[in-house]
């Protein structure tokens, strides 16, 4: 089986490699044609020529060569220059790893309640890096994994986005260390390399920084998303936001502004992609803060169901958006070590209306300036599909968010001595 995964991913990459040769083959037709429909009328009055023709030819020579050179720089990787694009989608991790049997076999719980035995070295890598997402309504991992040996990890598997590569050697390793590299073979890509004397310090090290390896990979995602938000924004939805908000974010084009609104002490802003098969929302609204303990999960839980219940409604009169409780009940996250910065995950549903529901992502940070808190929230409806990776692309654009206390922030400057 785990063959057929290896082979599987050598098949995307040769498929990759053959639409980059068809482009290379159409752009250097296109070549020929224009160079042959502008200068034939020449060259046949000039065919007497010869230094003309020559002249031509090594003109329309070094154009197909400086094109070629385009599409195909990038076989140096490590060594510089200008990467290939990396294989594989997002939120897809290849691990590079020994395929030995662990000296103390273990048996973990999954969040889905059921029992995992850990039997090898991948095993305990997979246990964590492919453990079931938290609050989604059917269980997906954190990443798709495909493993190989090192002896299998040869040039064709190492543009892959994400790569996880484990080294264990007594004769070349005398201490366990980790060491990380961005765009090292293609682009985008992340690899993280651990390298250790044996077994049994690779355990201990991955049993101590297993999640936080894992956390590393989800923020490279992230920052690759929010570059590709970068490029294009919705000017009116950011100009609602910082109207009302007094705050930014790079929502992105395809998001449409439904409301924007005040209603009691809360500034609301509503925004929505419902292009294709699935519904993106993004919601952003402030209220004034008041106590540190609007920041425990009760308390955002009470207020989120306030909100949305009054402002989100279905199609069925007397319906309303609120929080689901009894399946996966909502979690809390402190972001960056800040107590005034916490994410909530959990599902959503609508009451007393049709069977709709999700999962959904929320930011709540304190605006220091004006004395309020601000919640930022992405949630999904995508019934009978994968919901993972489209939910992490919605989560991309809560990170982008900014208060003012971070707009007018100045970036220190370093006077040096003369």
């Amino acid at each position: 089986m785990n063959n057929f995964i290896v082979l599987h991913a050598k098949v995307q990459i040769l498929c990759h490699i053959y639409k980059k040769t068809i482009k290379i083959f159409a752009l250097l037709r296109k070549i020929l044609y224009l160079c042959s429909r502008n200068s034939l009328n020449h060259l046949l009055m000039k065919s007497s020529n010869s230094s003309f023709i020559n002249s031509h030819l090594s003109f329309a020579a070094v154009i197909i060569f400086s094109a070629c050179c385009i599409l195909l720089t990038g076989c140096k990787g490590a060594q510089g220059g200008t990467k290939v694009s990396a294989t594989g989608t997002i939120y897809e991790c290849l691990v590079v790893i020994p395929n030995r049997p662990l000296a103390n076999p273990q048996q973990v719980v999954s969040a889905s309640a059921y029992a995992e035995n850990i039997a090898t070295l991948y095993d305990l890598v997979k246990s964590t890096m492919a453990a079931d997402m938290p609050c989604m309504p059917q269980m997906e991992p954190y990443f798709k994994l495909t493993q190989v040996t090192p002896a299998a990890f040869d040039d064709l598997l190492k543009p892959t986005r994400n790569i996880l590569i484990v080294e264990i050697d007594a004769e070349r390793f005398t201490h366990t260390k980790a060491k990380y590299s961005i765009d090292y073979w293609s682009h985008p890509q992340a690899v993280y390399r651990i390298q250790a004397h044996d077994d049994e310090s690779f355990v201990s090290y991955w049993n101590e920084h297993g999640e936080q390896i894992r956390d590393w990979f989800i923020d490279q995602e992230m920052r690759r998303q929010i570059a590709f938000y970068h490029a294009s924004t919705n000017k009116d939805a950011r100009a609602a936001m910082q109207r009302s908000m007094h705050a930014d974010m790079l929502i992105p084009e395809d998001y449409m502004l439904i409301r924007d609104t005040v209603f009691e002490d809360v500034h609301f802003v509503w925004c929505c992609n419902n292009k294709g098969p699935l519904r993106r929302d993004l919601v952003i609204y402030s209220y004034p803060y008041t106590s540190t303990k609007q920041f425990d999960l009760e308390a955002l839980n009470q207020k989120r169901d306030a909100v949305l219940g009054k402002m989100i409604t279905a199609s069925v009169e007397g319906s309303y958006m609120g929080t689901e409780y009894k399946v996966f009940p909502p979690q809390a996250k402190v972001l960056q070590d800040n107590p005034y910065t916490v994410e909530v995950r959990g599902l959503w549903k609508i009451y007393n209306g049709e069977a709709m529901g999700g999962s959904y992502v929320s930011h709540s940070c304190l605006d220091e300036i004006n004395q309020r808190i601000v919640t930022a929230e992405t949630y999904i409806l995508a019934p009978g599909q994968k919901k993972r990776n489209e939910l992490r692309k919605a989560e991309a654009i809560l990170f982008t968010l900014q208060l003012e206390q971070q707009m007018n922030q100045l970036d220190e400057v370093t006077i040096g001595q003369k």
